[in-house]
């Protein structure tokens, strides 16, 4: 099995970054001095901007009078008459 390969596909090797390359340090907002990027560690590049928000889209008026409606006293009265 010297030449066959497995199905799984090959990892590649993890970047290696730097505080220097960090959002928070390029906008001194670091208050950390480590020899290593911490947790937090944010690319500089991607301006930490948030997801676009949806539009609200307001529905159309509902029917202010109902589709069926009980009959009137009237009405009733001129039923049971």
């Amino acid at each position: 099995m010297q030449g066959k390969q497995s199905g799984r596909t090959p990892k590649r090797a993890a970047r290696k970054v730097s505080c220097d390359q960090c959002y928070f340090n390029v906008n001194l907002l670091c208050a950390l001095e480590l020899s290593e990027p911490c947790t937090t560690f944010r690319p500089s590049e991607a301006q930490l901007k948030p997801p676009p928000q949806l539009r609200f889209v307001f529905r159309q008026e509902r029917r202010t009078r109902a589709a069926w409606s009980f009959p009137s006293a009237q009405e009733q009265a001129a039923l049971h008459a």
